[in-house]
């Protein structure tokens, strides 16, 4: 039987990791990428030119753009300027409620409709901006509602949920994708590719991940491979 996944896309640096690692591990591969009117709309373009680069078994961008008529974010306003300073309920301003239980829904139709078992995103909370939809816990009960929603046995799968992000840019390195994350992936919150703006909340991540693996490159990988 071919195994089928799909891999919610967003061509950032995450999602771009585990569509590469994924690309090894299932016959085929569907990517979905979800336009609901973000502020760095670039990585809509990005996530398609990268997924046709890595030869993805298809590419469904879907249009949701009531999320952003409904959730007020920093990534969904034009007005709003990304803040490091954290909103009154602890979170930062660049918190889109609700996207990720839209995202893993939608892809967990999709998945059933085309027959995979496994959807894959790259949330994590062991090196993340504290948003509560990255959880594990998140992801399980989602999982569940999903399988019980359904009847079907589909599997929400993270697997950089215990990565911090050096031991992101380790996994990518494993798999010779180093470069291509570095230079052609979009995680900056100003829609600048690469390296991006450099004081946004998730270059500075980004960055700091990154350095942090190049001055202890050996260590790092030991420390995934032991994971």
């Amino acid at each position: 039987m071919t195994s089928k996944a799909i891999v919610v896309f967003s061509g950032g640096q995450d999602s771009t990791t585990c569509l590469v690692q994924a690309l090894t591990q299932y016959d085929e591969v569907h990517a979905i990428t979800f336009d609901y009117d973000q502020r760095h709309r670039q990585e809509i373009e990005i996530a398609q030119t990268l997924g046709e680069k890595l030869g993805v078994a298809s590419h469904k961008v879907l249009n949701v753009s009531l999320l952003n008529e409904l959730a007020i974010s920093s990534l969904t306003r034009d007005n709003i300027p990304v803040s490091h300073t954290l909103m009154d309920n602890g979170l930062p301003n660049t918190f889109v409620p609700g996207r990720n239980i839209l995202f893993l829904t939608l892809a967990g139709i999709y998945a059933y409709q085309i027959g995979a078992k496994a959807v894959i995103t790259g949330v994590c909370e062991t090196d993340f901006s504290g948003y509560p939809d990255c959880r594990n816990d998140f992801v399980k009960a989602m999982e569940n509602a999903l399988k019980q929603g359904m009847d079907y046995d589909l599997a929400l799968i993270t697997p950089l949920m215990w990565l911090d992000k050096a031991e992101t840019w380790a996994l990518a390195d494993q798999y010779n994708a180093l470069t291509l994350i570095k230079e052609e992936t979009l995680t900056c919150y100003n829609g600048i590719i690469g390296s991006g703006c450099g004081t946004c909340p998730s270059c500075e991540l980004r960055s700091r991940g990154l350095n942090t693996y190049l001055d202890n490159k050996a260590a790092i990988l030991q420390r995934l491979a032991d994971k």
